[in-house]
């Protein structure tokens, strides 16, 4: 009886102990987008974080967070370099302050289509700028989207570059942004995409410029009038690690990662398009004056001298290269 007592006991402890270790093998991270779940940027995170949890068999599961609750883009890339948030997923707007080299992808009117612009990102150009972040502390997983730039103000409606002069326009914490919106005589006003809606309302600026898939997101139409179809630049958005974190992972589990973020890319991606189909008519439809009729070759030709002054940034073969990619 003793020896039966003793043997059912030592069971019990083993599948205890057997309980406790899967328990502890279940490691949590996080992951945040700067707008609100229901957007391209939060199915992409969605969509990484249940590919993640099946990809690994549950050993792994992220914890999504929405509408900047972790901080700003800004300050979540910091705290991925710095190790104290494990993931976010981000617009280019301040990845410059941490690797310069993605400063290219800004330059306005660089990309033809979004046909264009994902098989640039996802080919050989769009993979040796991941690689650049590397040496700044961060994992590069896979470039995502926000989509085209397209300009909103409150004052007029903007046919044409010279209607844009002495506006007062939020710009993303980006210096290529800066200087361009400079060149078309915009005041460039750098603030957090968080602090944005509250800017637009109160009247601290007069405009902003997003893809249709934040405008409508971000319902700017409560708060902007005039919409104009410019297209002026391209704006990825990245999945981005720790690199510690993701060094520490077993190489199965790094394919794992890799791939739910090309996933998490498909997701986003897709969402875009179907935001660009509906998003001009439901703008009008709240209230917008939208102007899409654009002779881009004008708002091109209103920056020749910031297009000089890019070309000895970045190397004229370097912008070339990126305009000419089939």
């Amino acid at each position: 009886m003793i020896s039966f007592r003793m043997g059912a006991s030592a069971l019990a402890l083993a599948l205890a102990a057997g309980f406790s270790a899967s328990a502890m093998a279940v490691t949590t991270m996080r992951i945040s987008v700067s707008i609100p779940q229901n957007s391209h940027q939060g199915v992409a995170i969605d969509t990484f974080a249940k590919e993640v949890e099946k990809r690994t068999e549950g050993r792994y599961k992220i914890q999504t967070f929405y509408s900047a609750s972790l901080g700003a883009e800004r300050e979540a890339t910091e705290a991925v370099q710095l190790g104290t948030q494990e993931l976010t997923f981000t617009s280019t707007g301040p990845i410059p302050n941490f690797v310069p080299e993605v400063k290219i992808l800004d330059v306005p009117f660089l990309f033809r289509d979004y046909a264009h612009a994902r098989a640039v990102l996802d080919g050989p150009i769009g993979q040796e700028l991941l690689q650049k972040f590397d040496a700044r502390g961060i994992k590069a997983l896979a470039w995502g989207e926000n989509g085209f730039r397209h300009m909103t103000n409150s004052k007029r409606p903007v046919n044409a570059p010279e209607d844009l002069k002495g506006l007062k326009m939020r710009t993303m914490e980006n210096p290529v942004h800066v200087q361009a919106y400079k060149g078309f005589g915009i005041i460039p006003t750098p603030m957090a995409f968080s602090e944005v809606f509250t800017a637009l309302q109160q009247g601290t600026v007069d405009g902003q410029e997003n893809p249709l898939s934040v405008i409508t997101s971000a319902k700017f139409d409560q708060v902007q009038k005039y919409l104009t179809l410019t297209g002026h630049v391209y704006s990825p958005c990245v999945f981005l690690m720790n690199k510690g974190a993701f060094d520490k992972l077993s190489a199965a589990d790094k394919t794992a990662f890799l791939e739910a973020a090309k996933e998490g890319v498909k997701a986003n991606r897709m969402r875009v398009d179907s935001d660009e189909k509906m998003a001009v008519a439901d703008l009008r439809a709240k209230g917008m004056t939208v102007v899409d009729q654009v002779d881009k070759t004008r708002f091109q030709g209103a920056l020749t001298p910031v297009y000089a002054d890019f070309e000895k940034q970045f190397g004229k073969a370097n912008l070339d290269r990126i305009r000419n990619y089939k």
